[in-house]
């Protein structure tokens, strides 16, 4: 593990469709691509969202008006009872498991199985009994920050804190709403403002097409990425299409494995793989022409050519007016006393 190890979360959120099977094909999926988390989002429906709640926009675009969001949630969410057997599958199959609760009944089911994280969603960041019963919990937090302005993502962890959460156990994900997300509001530097709040890791949760934000997320130094996927972007449901397909979300993966190394460190020095380059490119003082014993080395007599394994150009003023100490053909290397 690199020293710039991001922690990658496989959102399936609920692309499995209500589908228990589904789900854990997901599950390896996740781990295939080489994700450290895979999400899931547990919830009652009826304990979410009240009858005459409306679909958002990109839900009525992805699954028509034909139904209310409730019933849309209801015919997609599993029950409570899948996600102790989701989580032991996780397990067996060496990813970690998580899943976002909605509501106050599945953070209970939820508590039960062992998580690294409490995972709250963005919509939950202004429920004062929901924030509470999660510090209740106990543990460490990651909240995304959508439709957030800093103020309430700062009233948020001060309530998670006054319930006994510590303040560097809560990570913070900056995060927009919209599926899916226009490249012109995604605003990744405000990750720069929710780091003044203080609190512990920085990350980004992300809802843009395609892979190229979360990376450039994490080369400005996203510790958590969150990022949703499905098995088939043609599937029946809210979030498929703007989510990654399995191919897709191992490219990601790579991608940022490969940012984290070029990261790097504060320190400007000359890397092992580089270093034999010095010779081939830098340039050493050589004779311009053939230069006798005794003459004086002059800017007419001497030159800088490659390689570099001579004497360095930067000792040019202490090597002109100097005697040579032997014959010098064209291009030899200077050599002093």
């Amino acid at each position: 593990m690199t020293p710039n190890h991001t922690i990658i979360i496989a959102e399936a959120g609920v692309n499995h469709n209500g589908n228990e099977e589904m789900a854990r094909r997901m599950i390896q999926v996740a781990r295939d691509a080489g994700a450290d988390y895979v999400k899931f989002q547990t919830a009652v429906p009826e304990l979410v969202i009240s009858a005459i709640a409306p679909k958002a926009a990109y839900q009525e675009e992805t699954t028509g008006t034909g139904q209310s969001q409730l019933d849309m949630c209801k015919a997609i969410h599993l029950p409570l009872s899948a996600y102790s057997g989701l989580a032991a599958l996780c397990d067996s199959e060496g990813i970690k498991f998580l899943s976002t609760p909605f509501d106050l009944v599945s953070i209970d089911c939820l508590a039960t199985l062992g998580m690294d994280y409490w995972k709250i969603p963005s919509g939950e960041i202004t429920n004062l009994p929901y924030l509470r019963k999660i510090a209740a919990k106990g543990g460490k937090i990651i909240m995304s920050t959508g439709m957030s302005t800093l103020q309430e993502v700062e009233d948020a962890v001060n309530i998670l804190e006054a319930g006994g959460i510590i303040r560097k156990d809560i990570a913070l994900l900056h995060c927009n709403t919209q599926y899916p997300t226009p490249m012109s509001d995604v605003n990744l530097r405000a990750m720069e403002s929710l780091r003044k709040l203080r609190t512990g890791m920085v990350g980004y949760s992300d809802h843009t097409v395609g892979i190229e934000v979360p990376v450039a997320a994490v080369a400005m130094g996203a510790q958590i990425i969150e990022k949703h996927f499905t098995l088939d972007k043609s599937l029946p449901g809210p979030d498929h299409r703007a989510s990654l397909d399995p191919a897709e979300l191992a490219e990601m993966v790579k991608a940022i494995r490969n940012i984290e190394q070029a990261i790097g460190s504060t320190q400007k020095h000359v890397s092992g793989s580089e270093r034999p380059n010095i010779e081939v490119a830098r340039k050493s003082i050589v004779a311009a022409r053939p230069i006798a014993r005794g003459e004086t080395l002059t800017e007419d007599n001497i030159t800088v050519k490659r390689p570099g394994n001579g004497i360095s150009p930067m000792k040019w003023d202490s090597v002109i007016g100097t005697k040579a100490v032997r014959d010098f053909d064209c291009d030899s290397l200077i050599e002093l006393e």
